[in-house]
């Protein structure tokens, strides 16, 4: 039984004091892979940094994350580039767009998701969508930017059946996280008419922690507990749950 992180910040401060052990307990609890999101400029030395510690265990992203765009966005969109020339990535993220925190720069927000989406396309690459309080914007670009070779996913999914199956009409898969073990999330009813062929499992450590450890530090190792939640969803066995999110993952990500 092989499972896959498609989304984790290991290399963040917050595992500083024992990423080694944590890691190994990654290993230990049937982790084969952990796909590193980037957030901004300040992230990527440190992203790589953990990726070229162990390049079997760990793929890299490139990109910026929404609440790190600012009026600024050209510039940090011409130092982030580069790093596609430094090194193959395995997706372009995290993208996309976040009106939670700041409404300020919802036309900056905009214009570098786009401007990243490109990237993708170009590079024939899948994009690691964030979207926080912003659906309605998100979807409407996914549409429009679609010409038939974007691909990617919705990271951190808690949307609805109809977002579920709009993201299924685009070709993207959702990325199923610690939410969907919260008691009164209601992802467990959105996913049960949900074929497990649109899913992927992923953490986004370190937050985001699943029931038991809800509200303490996310780690890699915790994504088994969202396997056996949505497995139990799903109606089926934690081994074929693995087996076909694992195989979702190897094929949008080309691992």
């Amino acid at each position: 039984m092989e499972f896959i992180d498609t989304h984790a910040h290991l290399y963040v401060n917050q595992f500083e004091a024992d990423r080694n052990e944590m890691i190994k307990r990654a290993k230990d609890n049937n982790i084969t892979k952990v796909l590193l999101p980037n957030i901004d400029k300040d992230s990527a030395e440190n992203l790589l940094e953990l990726y070229f510690s162990d390049t079997t265990f760990f793929a890299p992203m490139m990109g910026i994350h929404p609440c790190s765009i600012n009026e600024n966005y050209k510039t940090q969109l011409k130092e982030i580039e580069p790093y596609f020339l430094r090194q193959k990535m395995a997706s372009v993220g995290e993208i996309g767009l976040d009106y939670y925190w700041d409404k300020t720069k919802i036309k900056e927000q905009k214009a570098a998701f786009r401007h990243q989406i490109n990237w993708a396309k170009d590079m024939n690459l899948p994009i690691a969508v964030h979207c926080r309080d912003a659906f309605d914007d998100v979807l409407s670009i996914l549409d429009e930017e679609q010409n038939g070779n974007l691909k990617g996913v919705l990271h951190c999914f808690t949307g609805n059946v109809e977002q579920a199956k709009h993201l299924i009409d685009l070709g993207f898969y959702m990325g199923i996280g610690g939410v969907v073990t919260y008691k009164n999330s209601g992802l467990d009813k959105t996913l049960a008419d949900i074929d497990v062929k649109h899913l992927i499992l992923e953490t986004d450590a370190p937050y985001l922690s699943p029931t038991p450890y809800r509200g303490k530090r996310n780690e890699s190792a915790y994504l088994i507990y969202i396997a056996e939640k949505l497995a139990e969803v799903k109606g089926i066995e934690i081994e074929e749950l693995a087996e076909k999110t694992t195989k979702n993952a190897v094929e949008l990500f080309s691992l």
